[in-house]
């Protein structure tokens, strides 16, 4: 009968489980930190057309300033935030920072051995 404060189940898959978790959350908080991410937005008809996208949202507010029940000022509020969310989200730059191969290595060691190592936890260990 399997115990059943193993993982998944399986005999004896616990400490593999909790090794591959730490190098898996390990290797992804290193690849992670090596990512820069810089945001634009986007434009329309110059550099600088943020303002009009501000415009739907602040009328939108201004209505429901005015009357709390207004379908309209809620229509124009969420349609703004929604407006300016997908233009930041849209125009977003993610870059690699340079760093070493040994570094790289060791990162991308650390998140593939780690995935091997909750997956391996996974399935039946035969015992001896």
């Amino acid at each position: 009968m399997h115990d059943l404060r193993d993982v998944g189940g399986t005999p004896g898959g616990l400490p593999v489980f909790l090794l591959g978790l730490g190098m898996l959350g390990a290797g992804a908080y290193l690849l992670l930190n090596q990512v820069m991410v810089h945001s634009g937005y986007w434009t329309f008809w110059g550099d600088s057309t943020f303002g009009l996208t501000l415009l739907p949202l602040l009328f939108g507010i201004g209505f429901l300033f005015y009357s709390a029940r207004s379908i309209v000022g809620w229509a124009l509020t969420g349609l703004g935030a929604v407006f300016i969310f997908v233009g930041i989200i849209a125009n977003l730059e993610i870059h690699f920072r340079p760093t070493t191969l040994w570094n790289t290595l060791v990162i991308l060691t650390l998140l593939v051995g780690g995935l091997g190592l909750v997956f391996r936890s996974l399935r039946p260990m035969r015992r001896r």
